[in-house]
């Protein structure tokens, strides 16, 4: 194999690829990248078995051929290298690189042991036109799922697909995160999925490296592709049953509030200051205003109390600040809806879930526990 491109392009590609290799001891193949010419251009590939990623980039061919090397000694000296052409060529399982002043000589192994990448070729289930607003929506559910082996289906993200919209959901029983897309352009196939979220995390750097102007979502046995510009994003899907997460969401509620998204996220961010091991916050609603209160005996407390739209009935309610802010972090409007419940005994809600969304714009929703008390 010898190709020439330029440094900055594979530089891109090869740290798009590079990010899900590990340190494998019992398959040392899989801490390599496999390059190779495919259709003209170099492919540079990589697997952890569970998550497959094809990258292509341009560039003077002169040579085919394919060899297997290193990921992270590849990627870092190709990354400190200055931006100009690279010369790339293979010899007895050995890669030479020279770029301006600089050469080198990395050891590889056979592409014939590489694992191989799933090929799927069937027909987009779903087409998105905006890379940005996909990277965007994707970040705002992701961090929402849960690290369980115990429930798998919990470990992923739900993408339920209808004729003309999306919804993407994540929970891990504490709280849920739902975004429904209007604006895309379905294949008009019904399909629920759970994908893991180590891969959708992938997606989203991807989209952050390298925008696309189109996302193909393209189903296969118990797989799913990624399809970009130049680049294939392929990952197994989790079996299972995903839970009847609609049923936990209230539609009506006791007590309103309307509230300065800024002005709360501040008044939790300094409650948190005096938060208890358990990351406590305790929320005091009274007409008109709302109480942030915290406290830890061998800390101390913290009390604080901003103004708020109220409707309904006057109640406390504790929760872990931590999920209540990631909840709001994920919001873009001025103001924010909270939606309470208190139980059938008294005016602490001990189980009865709360609703965090937006004002003035529809599609997120936001579900947290309250802590029992």
């Amino acid at each position: 194999m010898k190709i020439t491109c330029l440094q900055e392009n594979l530089k891109t590609n090869l740290n798009i690829a590079q990010n899900i290799v590990g340190k494998n001891l019992t398959l040392p193949i899989l801490n390599n990248l496999l390059l190779e010419i495919d259709s003209g251009r170099l492919k540079i590939s990589s697997t952890n078995l569970e998550i497959g990623i094809n990258t292509w980039t341009s560039g003077k061919i002169e040579k085919t051929g394919s060899i297997t090397c290193p990921a992270k000694i590849l990627s870092s000296f190709v990354n400190n290298l200055p931006n100009k052409k690279i010369e790339l060529e293979t010899k007895d399982n050995t890669l030479f690189i020279k770029c301006d002043n600089y050469k080198a000589a990395i050891k590889g192994l056979s592409a014939d042991d590489f694992p191989l990448i799933p090929k799927i070729k069937e027909k987009p289930i779903f087409v998105f036109k905006k890379s940005e607003v996909l990277k965007n929506d994707l970040n705002k559910i992701v961090g929402s799922a849960a690290l369980s082996e115990s429930r798998p289906e919990f470990s992923g993200i739900l993408f339920k697909i209808a004729k003309e919209s999306i919804k993407f959901v994540a929970t891990d029983s504490f709280r849920l995160a739902e975004k429904t897309i209007i604006r895309a352009n379905s294949g008009g196939q019904l399909n629920s999925l759970i994908i893991p979220q180590r891969t959708i995390q992938e997606l989203i750097r991807i989209l952050g490296e390298k925008p696309s102007q189109e996302i193909k979502f393209i189903l296969g046995d118990n797989q799913i592709l990624f399809e970009l510009d130049e680049v294939q994003l392929i990952s197994r899907l989790i079996d299972g049953q995903y839970p009847d997460y609609q049923q936990i969401i209230p539609k009506n509620f006791e007590t309103k509030v309307t509230l300065s998204k800024d002005e709360f996220i501040n008044n939790i961010r300094i409650a948190s200051i005096f938060s208890s091991k358990i990351n406590d916050v305790k929320l005091v609603v009274r007409p008109e205003k709302i109480e942030i209160l915290s406290q830890d005996p061998d800390l101390g407390e913290n009390k604080s109390q901003m103004a708020a739209r109220v409707q309904g009935k006057s109640m406390e309610i504790i929760f872990n600040f931590r999920y209540l802010m990631e909840g709001l972090a994920n919001i873009g409007t001025k103001q924010v809806f909270l939606g309470l419940n208190s139980d059938e005994q008294g005016t602490s809600p001990k189980s009865n879930p709360a609703i965090v969304k937006p004002v003035g714009e529809e599609g997120y929703l936001y579900v947290v526990m309250p802590i029992k008390t």
